[in-house]
Parts: structure tokens; sequence; C-alpha cells
């Protein structure tokens, strides 16, 4: 497998400026995906790298001051699935440990 190329990080100073590739990564999570895996495939065609790369990356995006001033309707939707992610595999995790009766 051949190495992904390097992309910019966000940058999240409260005063900085989304660069391209973070304006670009907003508008392609802003569009909408019917199936998982035709994303998966557009995530490798649109930034040649792979998904799990490209979703660290969205998560640091989407903690990003400039990101929000961006676009905040679709930064808020971001950190609110992100957080009901989180709240479901902690309730699962939670499930998992409680002693048989």
């Amino acid at each position: 497998m051949s190495a992904e190329p390097a992309q910019p990080h966000p940058r999240t100073e409260s005063g900085a400026k989304l660069d391209d590739f973070a304006v670009r990564v907003l508008a392609f999570e802003a569009r909408s995906w019917q199936q998982p895996g035709t994303k998966a495939e557009g995530i490798r065609d649109e930034f040649e790298m792979s998904a799990a790369r490209y979703y660290r990356i969205l998560g640091e995006l989407i903690d990003s001051p400039a990101a929000l001033r961006h676009d905040p309707m679709l930064v808020k939707r971001l950190q609110r699935m992100r957080e009901a992610r989180a709240a479901e595999r902690a309730r699962r995790s939670l499930s998992n440990h409680r002693p048989l009766d």
C-alpha cells in the first residue's frame, strides 16, 4: 500500500482562516451519501487518502473555531452526531459490564 500524501492540518487558532483543503473537506462532508461504501470510495477519489485518515482530519476540523464560523450548521450537526456516537458507545460499554442476575 502506498503512503498517503501529506495533508495540512486544520488550524484551530480562534482567528485562523480555513485553508482550501479544510474547505474542501467541509464541502465534501455536506454532501448526502446513501451508502457508506460509496462515501469511502469518494474519500479515496477526492482526497487520495483512507477513510480513517479523512475522519481523523474531520474530527480535528469540527473542533476548529474557523470551521464553525465557515459553516456553523454543518459543524454543529457533525459535533452532535459525534457526541451521540460517543454516548452510544458508552452506553453499550456500561451494559456489557453489568453483572448478570
